[in-house]
């Protein structure tokens, strides 16, 4: 699921919502949500490989949910592919997400999108199902992305399983996954990553991870620690 600084990213921050009172009672919020996320990363890991040339990575995002479960999201980061002209990545996604009873889906399809080198961009879908496994959430899902001419006119496919255990009145929740690629991005490559969060308040968290690979024939995916700090809106 990168790095040279990104400052035009922060451009995409949505303002928050603000509430209006009326007769002493809150009108609803209505049938659309904003939320909005900005956050700064040592590496930019994406399934288990530097995207950022093991460099920081700074991110904006922002996505648009209507209550029927159709959403829309917008998500820049800093990139360092090796072209020389890619230092930005957009990823555009449509999907539909669902809370059925306990159990949660969420499906759509996703573009990468390389502003500076168009030779990189390409579509893939994804879903995935999550459901409580005690106090804990385990979440499994797959990502397709069909035969294009940018990836060597073949397809690729990722899986993988992750989990997230909050601690009872704690700020602190553990989290993991394990991910199988196989396809025009990896050789039945292998990627896990462990990590713990940290809620700092007022929006913010701080998150370390051990990020490592195997089968990835590549630099890229050596083993390292990932620290992170994001602030939602």
């Amino acid at each position: 699921m990168k790095t040279r600084i990104l400052i035009a990213a922060t451009a995409l921050i949505a303002m928050p919502q603000i509430a209006f009172a009326q007769d002493a009672k809150e009108e609803p919020s209505g049938a659309f949500e904003i939320d909005a996320e900005v956050g700064a990363f040592t590496d930019y890991r994406f399934r288990g490989l530097s995207l950022s040339g093991k460099d920081p990575e700074v991110t904006a995002e922002v996505t648009v949910t209507h209550e029927s479960g159709l959403y829309a999201t917008a998500w820049a980061s800093n990139v360092d592919l090796g072209s020389g002209a890619d230092d930005v990545e957009l990823d555009l996604s449509l999907g539909f997400s669902k809370d059925v009873g306990n159990v949660s889906l969420d499906a759509g399809v996703l573009a990468y999108l390389y502003p500076g080198n168009g030779s990189f961009n390409y579509l893939e879908l994804y879903g995935s199902i999550g459901v409580p496994v005690g106090p804990a959430t385990v979440t499994l899902g797959a990502a397709y992305a069909p035969s294009q001419n940018n990836i060597g006119s073949t397809d690729n496919t990722y899986v993988y399983i992750s989990g997230e255990l909050p601690f009872k009145d704690s700020p602190i929740s553990l989290h993991g996954t394990f991910g199988y690629e196989d396809g025009a991005f990896g050789d039945k490559k292998r990627d896990w990553l462990l990590g713990a969060s940290y809620d700092l308040g007022k929006g913010f968290t701080a998150t370390l991870d051990y990020v490592d690979t195997a089968r990835a024939f590549s630099t890229a995916g050596k083993a390292t620690a990932v620290f992170s700090i994001t602030k939602s809106f």
